[in-house]
């Protein structure tokens, strides 16, 4: 009887809200009665990553409702590389790696698309200055994953140097309401809550991410929700650097890597043997690390190694990036050759092409410029990267034609761009930018280069 009552009152309400219109955003959002994204009190444009009003067309969410979780995993005997450092013998040990999963998702009735999470100002190597903050995401904490649209395809994310799961976490959401399966690492002895001497962080980022993505395929309940053959990593900055040697580059053979990296200079100097780890079809590198270091062109990388990458790539970075170097960048892209890529430049931009918003707590230069750009919006870095992102591995892991169109700009800049509207007023036999409103295609360049071109 009561559960008569209850379902009445359920049909009641979800009639009610037809009868209004609900906005629909995701496909479950019609089948259930409430405000299931909390608008009343996270309106569009407050929560980070939320399309604003000029974001381009791809960085609107998916059909699928999102759920998140936190997993802990224990890579078995691996070398703990700050205890073999500081006592001058190997020490093994299995190492713990945090990790943060998005995924399409299932409601119950009630639960709606908001979480809290937590990260940290500051960093322990510098006492006293970790301070926490909590932000809002557009998740729910432990549902249900949606198995009737999958497999889906699984990415990996992986945050600088010192960094956290978080760091990228509205990217996050946003493929896995496009219906990717995401996961994001919080790399020992390279997060903010545990900054480690950095040749941990050189030797252990390809070992991390190899060991997770792989992982994840094992474990239920991902191993029957991930595709095993649609994979992709995202690094940014040191989770680039770290990309760019699961993708099959090493470093060069020279006195500067040996000296720096001593007896685990062998893991990490290129060799003829290397290959990029099969798992990975398509890589997404932002400001990814190495290229400015010692006097080659290419930095720590062994030029001749980059030419292993065969997967398609989307590099990311800002012409004025001072910490990976642009023009570094610019050389690692133009030596992978054997990998469709695409170069997405910010003009004027520094390092921070993707990092979520400052936090209002980031009071002080140090911590709000680990998010903030000193020309650019980091919100709007962010939706340009969420469109950029979604064409290209819906293009390269999907195959959906349609969004890789985006990628397919008529002129490399922006600020070329002619638009010509049609009856619709959207933009019909032009040159900009597919998928960016009137206006607001400037301070971009976009570079498209084949193995094909290469060769010539």
């Amino acid at each position: 009887m009561k559960n008569s009552f209850l379902f009445s009152i359920v049909f009641v309400l979800f009639c009610v809200a037809s009868l209004f219109g609900f906005n629909s955003v995701g496909a479950q959002q019609l089948k259930l009665p409430y405000d299931v994204f909390d608008y009343a009190q996270y309106p569009i444009g407050s929560v980070w990553g939320d399309p604003l009003p000029d974001a381009p067309a791809l960085a609107q969410r998916g059909k699928f409702m999102v759920g998140v979780k936190t997993l802990h995993l224990l890579n078995p005997d691996q070398i703990d590389v700050i205890k073999t450092l500081a006592e001058g013998t190997t020490v093994i040990y299995n190492r713990p790696l945090t990790v943060e999963v998005w995924y399409p998702a299932t409601l119950k009735l009630g639960q709606i698309q908001i979480t809290m999470y937590t990260d940290f100002l500051g960093r322990s190597d510098q006492p006293g200055t970790l301070v926490p903050y909590t932000f809002v995401g557009r998740a729910t904490r432990d549902a249900s994953p949606d198995i009737a649209d999958g497999p889906y395809p699984l990415i990996l994310i992986s945050h600088g140097y010192p960094g956290s799961r978080y760091l990228l976490y509205y990217l996050g959401e946003n493929l896995a309401s496009k219906g990717y399966v995401v996961v994001s690492v919080d790399h020992t002895d390279s997060t903010y809550l545990d900054v480690g001497n950095f040749v941990s962080t050189l030797v252990n980022r390809s070992l991390d991410q190899e060991f997770v993505m792989g992982e994840i395929l094992k474990m239920q309940p991902w191993e029957g929700l991930c595709n095993p053959n649609e994979v992709g990593l995202i690094g940014y900055s040191m989770g680039g650097y770290g990309a760019l040697r699961t993708l099959g580059a090493g470093l060069e053979n020279s006195t500067l890597v040996k000296n720096y990296l001593g007896k685990f200079a062998s893991t990490l100097i290129a060799r003829p043997s290397d290959k990029g780890d099969p798992l990975v079809k398509a890589a997404v590198l932002f400001a990814p690390w190495g290229g400015t270091v010692g006097t080659n062109p290419t930095g720590l990388w062994d030029k001749t190694s980059l030419e292993k990458i065969t997967v398609p790539t989307l590099w990311v970075a800002g012409s004025q990036d001072d910490v990976a170097g642009y023009k570094g960048i610019v050389n690692l892209f133009d030596s992978a050759i054997n990998s469709k890529r695409y170069l997405l430049t910010y003009d004027d931009a520094l390092h921070n092409v993707v990092p979520h918003p400052a936090p209002s707590i980031a009071t002080k230069f140090g911590d709000y410029y680990r998010f903030a750009d000193p020309v650019w919006s980091t919100w709007r870095i962010d939706n340009i990267d969420e469109h950029f992102v979604t064409a290209f591995f819906d293009l390269y892991l999907k195959g959906n034609a349609e969004a890789g169109s985006y990628l397919n700009v008529k002129v490399v800049n922006s600020n070329d761009g002619i638009y010509i509207a049609g009856n619709g007023g959207e933009a019909t036999d032009s040159t900009y930018w597919p998928g960016f409103q009137p206006r607001t295609a400037l301070g971009l360049h976009l570079v498209y280069v084949s193995p094909s071109l290469d060769s010539k």
